[in-house]
């Protein structure tokens, strides 16, 4: 009997174990059912520390600008901040070539004794230490320095047109009465051809000055090219003075710019570049005989003009009121002639000469 009952028992043991290994594996079930979704995102052991960002540096402010009052162009604002310098230039062929005046702002050509002409240039965003060669003064001069201001420096001349220069409120530097060294004779050069400027060195010593005002209005670099304006293509301009002086110029593309020649040859300056400006302005003038074989231009009034800029030529207007007011250039339907900023030659055409534009 007792087998028997052993013999149950080691049968019901085999059964009891599944059944709890069943139930394990049910609840094991069940607790993963109700346990929360793994997160997809991988993580790391550690977080990669944060990168320092630098700071933007602080911005300089920009520089504070003007404009070059007989330029039109952007300068920086400390560079106008002194007077400009006008000089009597020689133009007799034994002068040439003459220094720095590539370097002047605006050069006015006029007519003097012998159907010869002479220059008035003005120097002011550029100044060389050193122009010339210098000569004396004419009747207009003061007409064309006086709305400068600043300093003229001239090598003499009659008693009167001195003394009609000295009248005025500017600087005078006369060579005949230097004792400072501003002036010196060239030795490579012939009398009276020869007298030349210390430029640089006369602004430096006058710098307490006040800079000139504006000559001019200013546009793009091609000014003429609204259609009001009608302004015509020119490839060159020729001038006629006298029998003497029929100086001409011509548009240069690659340097936009008119390249100048006088009586059929290119002209140029001692640096060895041939003259050249971004703007002609051909005026016609009358000219005053009343100091006998001295013309002086007549500027106080007004007459016909041209503005030759960028290749193109619009007619207008001059007009000038006072020895102390600029020169006012007008188109012909009445708005202001601009010119294009950069450097000016203004040809002081007598009314019995001529001005002829090609295209």
């Amino acid at each position: 009997m007792s087998g028997d009952v052993l013999g149950r028992g080691a049968t019901r043991a085999p059964l009891a174990l599944a059944s709890l290994v069943a139930l394990g594996s049910l609840v094991v079930a069940a607790l993963a059912a109700c346990s929360p979704a793994p997160d997809p995102t991988p993580t790391t052991a550690t977080e990669a520390p944060a990168v320092a960002r630098p700071m933007p540096a602080e911005v300089p402010a920009p520089a504070p600008v003007a404009f070059a009052p007989l330029r039109g162009t952007i300068v920086d604002s400390a560079s106008p901040a002194h007077p400009s310098i006008a000089v009597k230039i020689d133009d007799h062929e034994a002068a040439r070539p003459q220094i720095g005046l590539n370097r002047a702002d605006i050069v006015f050509e006029e007519l003097v004794e012998g159907g010869l002409t002479r220059y008035a240039a003005v120097w002011h965003s550029d100044v060389p230490d050193e122009v010339g060669p210098v000569r004396s003064i004419r009747p207009m001069d003061p007409d064309i320095v006086v709305p400068f201001g600043g300093l003229v420096a001239y090598s003499g001349g009659q008693e009167q047109f001195v003394s009609m220069m000295q009248d005025t409120p500017i600087v005078n530097l006369v060579f005949d009465y230097d004792d400072t060294g501003l002036f010196h004779r060239a030795d490579d050069r012939p009398s009276p051809h020869d007298v030349i400027l210390a430029a640089r060195e006369a602004v430096d010593r006058h710098v307490d000055l006040a800079p000139p005002a504006a000559q001019f209005a200013y546009g793009s670099t091609d000014p003429l090219a609204p259609a009001g304006f009608a302004a015509q293509p020119t490839g060159r301009i020729d001038l006629v003075f006298s029998e003497e002086r029929f100086p001409s110029w011509e548009w240069d593309v690659p340097s936009a710019t008119w390249l100048r020649s006088q009586e059929g040859a290119p002209d140029h300056e001692a640096s060895g570049e041939r003259l050249r400006a971004t703007n002609v302005v051909a005026l016609r003038v009358e000219i005053d005989w009343s100091y006998g074989d001295v013309p002086r231009t007549v500027l106080v009034g007004s007459g016909e003009a041209w503005v030759s800029a960028a290749g193109r030529t619009a007619h207008g207007s001059w007009s000038k009121a006072s020895r102390e007011a600029p020169i006012v250039l007008t188109a012909a339907d009445g708005s202001p002639l601009r010119l294009a900023p950069g450097t000016t030659w203004v040809e002081l055409v007598p009314t019995d000469g001529s001005v002829t534009f090609t295209p």
